[in-house]
């Protein structure tokens, strides 16, 4: 009777063992396929992070950045600038070898000060095969209205040449240069206003001691302000693209590129606590940036469209949009209809959702271009159009005739045998000082020989009228000689500008 109890209770307990597997397996497969079948019925699937139905999805093609890499890599040059240590002053002439004069600079320290060496490095992409170099402002300038005497552009190859400065333009931070010669390697545009959010992206430069570097990162965020160009222009325009990938010093004016190997931007800054990369760079959208190019070798100065509008200082950083502070009676966004207290969401297909992409996106156009504009009103989206204008208050259409009656002088160009002798290509001699005149409140002196404006080489009236039509803050720094005495001298110029 025992054996029989033992062997019931055996057979009992392996029916249910193979019935509870067998219901579990029914179970848990009917809840793993509910898993699956929850998006087809509009809800979010559900599933632990790393799990992969390997019956069901395809690993996504591995991104493969060296065709762009090899293809980017011979048009981004290396920079050095040199600006050798010299006299500078905006004191009174003083003949050359009067010993008078040495002893009383000597004793009294009144004289000439002298403006030590500088070196810099920084990177730089060819453009066009007969030799055009986009770089950064600050690359080639001493950061101030200086610019460096040498410029030394070595390419991937190792060939080294000398390069001019065709024009620059501290408000974007951009600069164009020039070697001479045919066949070089160039990179081609792409259109900064595509870039997404997320996408990859190429850092080519020089940076801190090394060769070509190339890094590779995302972008993180389009139309960011950070600041910085306020350092070297009254009128900055920021709209960043900005990326996770590593730039360094030595990495300004170098290329960031899509993985097809097309130029979207020029990098130009870092965020550094340290002074090294700390993970994020910004770079100079390349429509903005081609938009400057083309106008520096055209015109040898930036013809900069206007909305005429300011910023609503309350919301100037919100990324609904550019709140509208203020409208200009005679500008473009007057005469489309736009009011104070309106959004403006798009210019033409791009999309604005802040102040600084408003900025970069018209600075991007020409002046007397048509633009269609969609904002926000009271609630409700309109569109209108708007045909930008030159900014008001400008010296564009200054022309070397009147020129002196704008500085308060007489002028005329620096004749060859002087220009030679003081071993210089040319330059605009103030012959007559006017009573009244701007140049009559600085210390210069009838005889004085401009040579640079702003940093800019100038050897005749119509390149002194060319940099002063670019002007738009009304002040100008002038750099120049006096024909027979020591150091190179400047005088701070302000002008009152006047309405078109």
């Amino acid at each position: 009777m025992k054996l029989k109890q033992l062997f019931l209770i055996i057979a009992v307990s392996a029916v249910s063992a193979v019935s509870s597997v067998w219901i579990y397996s029914k179970v848990a497969a009917k809840q793993q396929s509910s898993i699956f079948s929850q998006s087809n019925e509009g809800k979010v699937p559900v599933n632990y992070a790393g799990f992969f139905d390997n019956a069901a999805s395809t690993v996504g093609e591995v991104t493969d950045f060296t065709k762009a890499a090899n293809a980017a890599v011979p048009a981004v040059v290396h920079i050095k600038t040199k600006i050798p240590a010299k006299k500078v002053t905006n004191q009174l002439p003083r003949n050359r070898g009067n010993s008078m004069d040495d002893f009383f600079e000597q004793f009294f320290n009144f004289g000439p000060q002298i403006q030590p060496e500088q070196r810099a490095s920084g990177s730089g992409v060819i453009i066009s095969d007969d030799g055009y170099i986009i770089t950064n402002n600050h690359v080639i300038s001493d950061g101030g209205e200086g610019v460096a005497d040498e410029i030394t552009v070595t390419l991937s190859n190792k060939k080294t040449y000398k390069a001019k400065v065709i024009g620059k333009d501290p408000s974007s931070d951009i600069a164009v240069l020039k070697i001479d010669g045919t066949g070089f390697p160039f990179l081609l545009y792409g259109n900064s206003d595509n870039v997404k959010l997320g996408q990859w992206v190429l850092a080519i430069g020089y940076p801190l001691t090394l060769e070509t570097t190339v890094t590779a990162g995302i972008v993180s965020a389009k139309g960011r302000s950070i600041g910085i160009n306020g350092r070297q222009s009254q009128t900055p325009i920021e709209s960043f693209i900005q990326t996770d990938a590593a730039v360094n010093q030595g990495n300004s004016g170098g290329a960031l590129i899509t993985t097809d190997g097309q130029l979207i931007g020029i990098n130009s800054a870092i965020y550094a606590p340290t002074g090294t990369y700390a993970g994020y760079s910004f770079a100079i959208p390349v429509n903005l940036a081609k938009k400057i190019v083309n106008d520096l070798i055209k015109f040898g100065d930036v013809k900069r469209p206007y909305l005429g509008i300011a910023a609503d200082q309350t919301k100037v950083n919100s990324t609904d949009g550019a709140y509208i502070g203020t409208v200009a009676k005679d500008g473009a966004a007057a005469a489309a209809g736009l009011k104070k207290g309106d959004i403006i969401k798009k210019i033409n297909d791009v999309t604005i959702s802040s102040w600084s992409e408003l900025q970069g996106t018209v600075a991007s156009l020409n002046t007397g271009e048509k633009v269609n504009i969609t904002y926000k009103r009271d609630g409700k989206e309109y569109t209108t159009s708007a045909t930008l204008k030159a900014e008001t208050g400008t010296y564009d259409n200054l022309a070397a005739s009147n020129l002196g009656d704008v500085l308060g002088a007489e002028l005329e160009n620096l004749d060859k045998k002087t220009a030679e002798k003081n071993e210089v290509e040319g330059g605009v001699v103030v012959k007559k000082i006017k009573p009244g005149g701007p140049f009559s409140k600085t210390r210069m002196q009838d005889g004085f020989i401009i040579t640079s404006v702003n940093g800019v080489d100038i050897t005749n009236t119509e390149e002194l009228s060319r940099a002063i039509a670019s002007l738009r803050s009304g002040s100008l720094n002038l750099e120049g000689f006096y024909d027979g005495y020591d150091g190179m001298y400047r005088y701070p110029v302000n002008l009152q500008l006047e309405d078109e």
